[in-house]
């Protein structure tokens, strides 16, 4: 792997990671669609494949932390007075505690089925189709009626649906932000409070799986000599990208919609699909 395919990859990661249109996904189809051998076709190569995608999303949890910092620290420090007092009182109290409902199926999920995921479900035709039929449903989701709730009015099984609706996401081309998004328009609350819930739930599922990934490099023979420095242009580059984005989309869906990034959705899916069945890719 290159400086420059590291780059490119870590500005994929950060700038799809929180946009609708699943980080996942754009990582397996760019390198497919510019026909990068980046890593060898072995059980070690997968390996450090996904050590490096996750790596990537290690880059955006660095962004996504730097952006909503200070909600983190009240959200900390509602969880711990919350627990301290053994009660629930504020409303950062309530959607911190909420945030850790949605965190749990994810995580069990992407434990259980982690070489599952990794190894059947990352076909570049199984990506098109995620890509067109989750666009649909973002795009109807959305369209459907106006939302007024706020993320701190959800009851304790609505913030449970929604992490099983993120652990959907595990499957590359559904995406982890339009899933969890799409679930609590669903729920009914407006387009911001989806957003920064989304972006907030991030933290942890990324946190987590950076760490988790980290510890089985860590616990094994470490990096491949060589590596080290594509990793860190990665990371990076993500970060930077990943702060752009979700800043970006913070402010863009104040005034707008889902649907952009809904037909983005179907253009890619529609153009993976086309080139498979020409047989160009």
């Amino acid at each position: 792997m290159t400086g420059i395919q590291a780059a490119v990859l870590g500005l994929v990661q950060g700038a799809t990671e929180f946009l609708p249109v699943s980080s996942s996904g754009h990582l397996l189809l760019v390198p497919w669609l510019f026909g990068w051998h980046i890593f060898p076709n072995t059980q070690a190569g997968l390996d450090l494949q996904q050590t490096f995608d996750v790596a990537l999303h290690g880059g955006t949890f660095i962004a996504i932390v730097a952006l909503m910092w200070r909600e983190v620290v009240h959200l900390l420090k509602a969880v711990f007075g919350s627990i301290g007092r053994r009660t629930i009182r504020t409303r950062d109290e309530k959607i911190a505690w909420l945030l850790v409902i949605s965190t749990i199926p994810a995580g069990l999920v992407g434990v259980a089925f982690e070489k599952t995921i990794e190894d059947k479900l990352g076909r570049p035709w199984l990506i098109a189709v995620m890509l067109i039929a989750f666009g649909v449903i973002i795009w109807a989701v959305d369209k459907a009626m106006a939302r007024t709730r706020e993320s701190a009015q959800m009851k304790w099984y609505e913030a449970l649906f929604v992490g099983v609706a993120q652990a959907v996401a595990l499957i590359p081309g559904v995406s982890r932000s339009g899933v969890t998004m799409t679930g609590l328009r669903g729920l009914k609350l407006t387009r911001s409070e989806a957003v920064r819930y989304s972006f907030l739930l991030s933290i942890p599922v990324t946190g987590g799986a950076a760490l988790y990934k980290g510890v089985k490099v860590a616990a094994g023979k470490g990096l491949p000599a060589g590596t080290v420095s594509p990793f860190v242009i990665g990371i990076a580059t993500a970060a930077v990208s990943g702060f752009i984005a979700a800043w970006f989309l913070l402010r863009y869906i104040k005034t707008h919609s889902f649907a952009p990034f809904a037909w983005y959705r179907f253009a890619l899916g529609a153009l993976v699909l086309i080139l498979i069945a020409t047989g160009v890719r």
